[in-house]
């Protein structure tokens, strides 16, 4: 499953909308041929002010990213090391919409395959309710070393495919990546 180049990634931002919030830490853990082949994970300079609220979540404070380097100080290396891999994020559609949105800040277009696993969880496990990460966490027993900071919550999405990869039927689990990742059929033109 999956022999591509992947790269597990999670941000933590300043709020909930890439086009007016910027990312405050980016963690990836990055896997070829199933095999783990690195990690890594920085603190940015969102160049503006983290609220209360995502700073007593994240523990990410102003001070701690106040000397981080700003995102456009990141993203030639950031884009090359994201190249040529499937992104797999946990509600993808938030993840990759900072990416993108912060990468087009600096005039860079990054359109990669994107693999959600939440659509994996609620299209493998039909029968449960919660698909968010603490669900995932509690219900595949998976270990977390630092929840709600980007590299301890990328972690832990590499953990989920390993472990639905041991314990799931090789079909469903494919089947369930195929309905993702294979573009739509395009219905025949009316004539």
């Amino acid at each position: 499953m999956l022999r591509q180049p992947l790269v597990f990634l999670d941000l933590e931002t300043t709020g909930m909308l890439a086009a007016e919030e910027r990312i405050t830490e980016i963690g990836l853990v990055e896997v070829d041929q199933g095999e783990l082949v690195g990690s890594w994970s920085q603190l940015v300079n969102p160049e503006k002010s983290i609220p209360p609220f995502i700073e007593a979540l994240t523990g990410i404070s102003n001070e701690m990213v106040e000397q981080a380097p700003t995102f456009a100080q990141l993203a030639p290396a950031l884009f090359e090391r994201l190249q040529g891999r499937l992104l797999i994020a946990h509600n993808a559609r938030f993840d990759y919409g900072f990416l993108r949105s912060e990468f087009e800040r600096v005039g860079l277009a990054y359109e990669p395959r994107v693999l959600c696993t939440v659509k994996l969880s609620r299209k493998l496990f039909p029968e449960h309710r919660r698909h968010n990460l603490d669900s995932l966490i509690e219900r595949h027993r998976l270990s977390c070393s630092a929840r709600h900071r980007a590299l301890g919550d990328a972690e832990v999405l590499w953990q989920f495919l390993r472990k639905i990869q041991a314990e799931v039927d090789a079909e469903r689990i494919a089947a369930a990546l195929q309905a993702q990742l294979d573009p739509p059929k395009k219905l025949p033109a009316a004539a």
